[in-house]
């Protein structure tokens, strides 16, 4: 994200400075350009990897800053937005011979470095585009990372949005929510790569990235599911762009482009098109305090500007791929980041997603030197949502307005001219054939992890939705470790043993979300009639707005069976039902729950959130269904001899603050 020198609480003339100052940085880069100073002839690739950090029981660990403390000193690891994620960032290299593998052997050496710490804190690191067992509690500003960047971010962000951020994503299911802060970024994690370029080549580069965008994603796709729901092959791409919107309504109205996108158009002949659309259409969010450089003034003085006020705004706008401006030994470069590779499963598998990337720029470069001329830039972007929502399963417009489906696009055409770009810039062909044979393998076999994990999620249609989550990152992790891509994964299996008692710890973890409701106008007849065909003994009456009133019980109703018979007058809801019925939140710990129940001997806790609006819906039922899982997880342990993996573990004090039930 930039420079970590960010003013907090920039006044209005701080800010016109450091627009100045990018206006003028924008120059400097125009100059530099003209002046032919960047470095060209050597071709560079490199990586980011983000990574999720989980605790015992696969929920997010919010321990990122005390594990950077153990490991300060090794410079590549480094802060994310949220304190349960952590980002490193790989040496670049040369694009030739071992490369590849060289990325591949240095992830994996941080990877096992942060893992080893993390341990020792009781956490764990697990790579996926969304950690399927991420909350919206967890997403509370009080997980946001420490530093004055993110927090500015946030302030900034809010006030430009005018209120909370609106979440609507349909896919298998619907995920409709709002949320006051921007952690709702903190859910995705990427493998973002690096292709460096020369500036006489950036556009055509360019425009070929946003091209192959759409194919390559389809083959990577790994973020199907969201706070339980089943959403799109890649939801990371929905996600990143709604829940950074600080587009007000005004500015809704008149299509202005959100700050997270894939763009308009092809850019035509230079670098300078991005950056100077990045300042026009979006305001600066926030100003820093290295306003000391005038980058003319270095050049004439023959130095190398940094340009940090550009850098630090153009960060701040999120384009699925991005023009970045560096320096390396004395030299200035561009690169294209490509942001659209989520994390895992298997750091073989992203390594894989970037072979693809990385051979198909350096063939099609040759083959169609100008994408533009041969393929529409709407194509190009339908494509890519089309990949986000659709994995394999899309079906593309490619060259000359040619239709395809995912996989004969991918097998047939792309793949053989990703080994042919490879093999042109001297990879090793060992390593060809392991990386562009894993996305074969993996196309082939219609096995990406989006569809590994939806495939698992239904194969335990049985389990709580907490359980099949945590069982599903149960899953990820084992396999991560052991390497094996995921197109031989066998499907995730329940962990019981393992996984029923984090499962249960809060009412929200175990309630009935798919309600069937009445309101208060409504006959009587019909709530019973519902009740009578649902087999229910409790009906949530709700008004208009989803707010909760009431509760009709089957012995509410048993009770006016007389006083119905004999009415003059339709009987409605609101005579029958209870108009204050004892409820929980979705935080309840279950333990207070049930004692709230046996105390004051009802079977049925409705579940509200802050404002009153019916979330969902506890019974003793459930309750009972619980206990006779956990009951029968120990009897089993109890038969061979062993102690339940879920049995609370750690010192009496860890027990006693909720560690079980």
């Amino acid at each position: 994200m930039g420079s970590n020198d960010v003013r907090t609480g920039a006044d209005d003339q701080q800010m016109r400075a450091f627009t100045r100052a990018v206006l003028d940085d924008l120059e400097g880069l125009e100059k530099l350009i003209l002046e032919d100073r960047f470095e060209t002839g050597i071709r560079r690739i490199g990586a980011e990897q983000e990574m999720f950090l989980i605790d015992r029981a696969n929920q997010p660990a919010p321990v990122a800053v005390e594990l950077l403390e153990m490991l300060k000193d090794d410079e590549r690891i480094t802060t994310e937005l949220a304190r349960f994620n952590l980002e490193a960032n790989l040496t670049p290299q040369v694009f030739g011979g071992s490369c590849l593998r060289n990325i591949e052997r240095e992830a994996e050496e941080v990877l096992q470095k942060v893992d080893d710490s993390a341990a020792k804190l009781g956490a764990a690191v697990v790579l996926t585009g969304i950690l399927p067992t991420l909350r919206l509690s967890h997403l509370r500003l009080d997980n946001m990372t420490p530093k004055p960047r993110y927090f500015e971010l946030n302030r900034a962000a809010t006030h430009l949005r005018g209120g909370a951020f609106s979440i609507v994503i349909k896919g298998l299911d619907e995920l409709d929510i709002t949320h006051d802060n921007v952690m709702l970024e903190s859910a995705n994690t990427s493998f973002q790569i690096h292709f460096q370029v020369g500036p006489e080549e950036f556009a055509r580069l360019y425009n070929l990235a946003q091209a192959i965008s759409g194919p390559v994603l389809a083959a990577a796709v790994n973020s199907p599911l969201l706070f339980g729901q089943r959403l799109w092959n890649e939801t990371r791409v929905a996600l990143f762009q709604r829940s950074i919107d600080v587009r007000s309504a005004a500015h809704q109205r008149r299509a202005t482009p959100p700050r997270v996108s894939f763009g308009d158009a092809w850019v035509k002949s230079s670098i300078l098109e991005i950056y100077k659309d990045d300042i026009a259409r979006y305001r600066v969010l926030f100003s820093t305090g290295e306003l000391d450089e005038n980058p003319m003034k270095v050049l004439a003085q023959g130095g190398l500007p940094e340009l940090r006020a550009l850098r630090m705004h153009t960060s701040t706008v999120w384009r699925w791929n991005r023009a970045c401006y560096g320096t390396k030994d004395g030299r200035p470069h561009l690169r294209i980041e490509n942001r659209i590779l989520p994390a895992g499963p298997t750091l073989l598998d992203e390594v894989s997603n970037a072979a693809f990337f990385f051979g198909l720029m350096a063939a099609l470069a040759d083959e169609h030197p100008r994408i533009d001329k041969v393929m529409e830039f709407d194509d190009a972007k339908n494509n890519f949502f089309a990949a986000a929502r659709h994995g394999l399963s899309a079906q593309f417009a490619w060259i000359n307005g040619e239709v395809f489906t995912a996989h004969d696009l991918i097998v047939e055409n792309l793949l053989p001219r990703a080994r042919e770009g490879l093999a042109s810039h001297g990879i090793d062909a060992a390593d060809i054939d392991r990386y562009l044979g894993t996305i074969h393998e993996r196309v082939g076999r219609h096995q990406t992890g989006a569809a590994w994990a939806l495939r698992s999620f239904a194969k335990m249609s049985d389990a709580p939705v907490d359980v099949r989550m945590r069982s599903l990152v149960s899953a990820m992790h084992e396999h991560e470790w052991k390497g094996a891509p995921v197109h031989t994964w066998p499907l995730a299996r329940l962990h019981r043993t393992r996984d029923w008692f984090p499962s249960y710890r809060t009412v929200g973890q175990f309630m009935k979300t798919e309600l069937v409701t009445v309101r208060p106008g409504d006959p009587v007849d019909l709530a019973a009639s519902v009740m009578d065909w649902r087999n229910l003994r409790h009906l949530p009456v709700e008004d208009d707005h989803g707010k909760l009133v009431g509760l009709i019980t089957f012995r509410s109703l048993l009770r006016m069976m007389a006083a119905l018979r004999d009415a003059s007058e339709p009987v409605l809801v609101r005579d029958v039902m209870y108009k204050d019925p004892l409820t929980v939140t979705a935080d309840t710990p279950t333990l207070p729950a049930l004692e709230t129940m046996r105390r004051e001997n009802v079977g049925c806790l409705p579940v509200i959130d802050d404002e009153g609006g019916l979330i969902g819906l506890v019974t003793v039922y459930d309750l009972l269904e619980i206990a006779e899982k956990v009951l029968s997880d120990f009897l089993r342990a109890d038969e061979t001899g062993t102690t339940p993996s879920n049995a609370p573990d750690g010192p009496p004090e860890s027990r006693e603050s909720g560690e079980g039930f």
